[in-house]
């Protein structure tokens, strides 16, 4: 069954196509893994494979999809945002693996990505935009794009072909640190050795990053198709994503039925749990997406009169200096906390993702730029 994302943070145009089978929640499992979007997939997927005979669960509050994995805009970039961690190895490369080994069709594209700005930009730019000022290409980096709704479920097929099990609106409420590690989900008792927390920019006081990481809300829309001869004239043929590296941020991607995807904005919440009620037809995200609109109708004569056909947001979460979680929990060292990808999070949760798995295995180390959380 086809299932679309869209809540109240508006209509994403990406499509789940996995159903996980409805169960029976578990008493106890071997992995425990909280949060169904691309990290608790991938860790999933990967523990699957390298524990045949091991019971994993994968606890979503919702469904699949429901957070920061359908809701981005699906543009992949190397790196964290912080730039490059040590030992964090070629992003991209991996994320390209991944998707070979699991056999996922989930139009991954490693086109390249322009990087945009005001001043300094090249004689030769594709892109000639007005945006407070003038936005020309200064250079072109790793990064790409890809389909979220398609890689959703192609990391959920792959785990439940594995062995790993998908409960839906099974929200973990409470972890308590003993041995074994004790979950309470929808009021019932799991037991589980060993925990990958993924929820990212919700439950952090589940996760530990309450008041190490930032919680915001960001805005997309999708244009409706448009001709050869306008992609060309706004610059957009080759089909890289860009992002500005001034301010006022802009980032955006072609989408493969010549669509256009445009993002920007902030919206600050002061508790996590303000985003599950944020509702982005009023108050600041309806006002944030006006401009956004309004912004993208004056970048170029050829989308002064385009069509909008999606517009909706999603939440992010930003770390320290900008840079990601992944690490043991302070209160246990059989719990991994992976987050706060800060617009980084496409590409680098999958990555991580799996990377989390061979952590809990043995099989790996975390990278240096570990730390226990607080």
């Amino acid at each position: 069954m086809t299932r679309s994302i869209g809540k109240k943070w508006g209509q994403p145009p990406w499509l789940i196509d996995f159903d996980p089978r409805t169960q029976p929640l578990p008493d106890r499992v071997d992995f425990a893994v909280i949060g169904g979007g691309f990290s608790g997939l991938s860790a999933a997927a990967r523990l699957a494979k390298l524990a045949p005979d091991a019971k994993i669960g994968v606890f979503e509050a919702e469904s699949i999809g429901a957070g920061s994995s359908g809701h981005t805009g699906g543009m992949t970039l190397a790196e964290t945002a912080a730039g490059a961690m040590p030992g964090l190895g070629d992003v991209l490369t991996g994320v390209a693996g991944i998707v070979e080994e699991l056999e996922i069709n989930c139009d991954f594209s490693m086109r390249g990505a322009w990087e945009l700005a005001r001043s300094g930009g090249k004689a030769s730019s594709p892109i000639k935009w007005r945006d407070s000022g003038e936005l020309r290409v200064v250079s072109e980096v790793p990064g790409g794009s890809i389909n979220p709704g398609k890689l959703v479920s192609g990391l959920a097929r792959a785990a439940s072909r594995y062995g790993a099990v998908i409960y839906e609106r099974a929200r973990v409420d409470e972890i308590r640190f003993e041995e074994p590690l004790l979950l309470t989900v929808n009021g019932r008792e799991i037991r589980a050795d060993h925990i990958v927390m993924a929820t990212n920019a919700e439950s952090l006081e589940l996760n530990g990053l309450a008041g190490r990481a930032d919680p915001k809300f960001t805005l997309a829309l999708m244009t409706g198709p448009l001709a050869a001869g306008q992609l060309r004239e706004l610059g957009l043929e080759s089909g890289q994503s860009f992002y500005t590296e001034d301010l006022p941020y802009l980032w955006g991607r072609t989408v493969e039925d010549e669509r256009i995807i445009f993002g920007s904005g902030l919206v600050s919440v002061a508790n996590w749990r303000e985003l599950l009620t944020l509702d982005i037809s009023t108050g600041q995200p309806a006002e944030l997406m006006k401009d956004l609109e309004h912004r993208v109708r004056n970048l170029h004569p050829e989308l002064r009169d385009i069509d909008v056909t999606h517009r909706w947001g999603g939440p992010i979460l930003i770390g320290k200096d900008w840079k990601p979680v992944f690490s043991r929990h302070a209160k246990s060292d059989k719990v991994v906390v992976l987050g706060a990808y800060s617009g980084h999070g496409v590409a680098l949760s999958v990555y991580l993702g799996a990377w989390a798995a061979e952590v809990l295995m043995d099989t790996r180390e975390l990278p240096a730029w570990d730390s226990a959380l607080l």
